[in-house]
């Protein structure tokens, strides 16, 4: 397992590294930056004379060679500091500290969401297989995988503003010191996203139990005389697992990454919406962060997952 672990890290070290420079290059590649804003002919706000354009490269540090600025920035992440928001002079890790939270709450609450909806709803269509139960369960799975969670959260919204009078609120509100706000604040972004990741779930489970049920340990379980339950939890789902963690894991790394129109449609003010700033105002350094932040948390996630896969089924061995 040790050996596996090193290997999965020296492996990851190259990946983040083409993560890094893809995003420095990408970001530099597309028109327009923080000072297009500014002086630019037909956005700019203002007329800045040739001194002050090159003072505010100068501060950026656009005016250095791309290679300088890449290992500026590598500088950066490795201290920790990764630099200044351009219009709102604040520092990034203190951006990514507060609203960081947020979104990873409302990422757990809808893999979990997804996990006590999707799974039961599975395991209960394959141990029923061609019911009416089964059918109608695979179609309402194939309805939410098929609408997009940003539509979802719109839906919530407008039903429950038209029915209820009820608004998300736009302060952000922590768990800890205030739960109620908290959860009127992230319930709806939470149920919107795992609605279609439990349908996701559900189908997963579902297929990878009824390749379990044909195997031969299930048969000798069952003429051992166990219990239908004990061979349904202790032989059936526990086998079955390990592509519905792998299928969880991605999906929760894809939350972090990909709540942006869902964070947007609820007005939650998190790392999702932070981007979407950031892109509008062309604010280089944010955006370059957190994607990077984005990538390395789908990196980490994956390892995490291929580690679990020893725990969960013990015939598997890491040389």
């Amino acid at each position: 397992m040790r050996n596996y672990m090193i290997k999965r890290l020296l492996l990851a070290i190259p990946t983040v590294i083409g993560v890094t420079i893809l995003i420095f290059f990408v970001m530099r590649i597309l028109p327009g930056d923080p000072l297009t804003l500014i002086y630019g002919e037909n956005t700019g706000i203002y007329i800045l004379s040739e001194e002050e354009v090159a003072a505010a490269r100068h501060s950026l540090g656009l005016d250095k060679s791309l290679t300088e600025q890449y290992l500026s920035w590598m500088g950066d992440v490795a201290t920790g500091k990764l630099g200044t928001s351009f219009w709102r002079d604040e520092p990034i890790m203190e951006v990514i500290a507060r609203r960081g939270p947020i979104t990873g709450q409302i990422a757990v609450m809808a893999i979990a969401m997804s996990w006590i909806l999707g799974l039961p709803a599975g395991i209960l269509a394959a141990t029923r297989r061609n019911t009416r139960f089964d059918l109608v369960t695979r179609s309402l799975m194939t309805f939410f995988q098929a609408i997009p969670s940003f539509w979802l959260g719109a839906s919530f919204i407008l039903v429950t503003v038209i029915f209820f009078t009820w608004r998300p609120p736009i302060q952000i509100a922590y768990l800890w010191t205030d739960p109620v706000a908290n959860l009127k604040m992230t319930i709806g972004p939470a149920i919107a996203m795992g609605l279609g990741i439990a349908a996701s779930i559900g189908r997963m489970s579902r297929t990878t139990l009824l390749e379990v049920i044909r195997e031969d340990y299930v048969r000798t379980a069952r003429a051992k005389g166990l219990a239908e339950k004990v061979v349904l939890a202790r032989h059936m789902v526990r086998n079955a697992m390990l592509p519905v963690i792998t299928v969880s894991g991605l999906h929760f790394a894809t939350l972090l990454g990909g709540s942006v129109a869902v964070e947007q449609a609820f007005g939650v003010p998190g790392l999702g919406t932070a981007l979407v700033q950031a892109i509008n105002e062309r604010d280089w350094m944010v955006i370059q962060n957190l994607v990077l932040l984005y990538g390395l948390t789908f990196v980490i996630i994956n390892l995490l997952i291929d580690i679990s896969y020893a725990w969960i089924d013990p015939r598997i061995r890491y040389s």
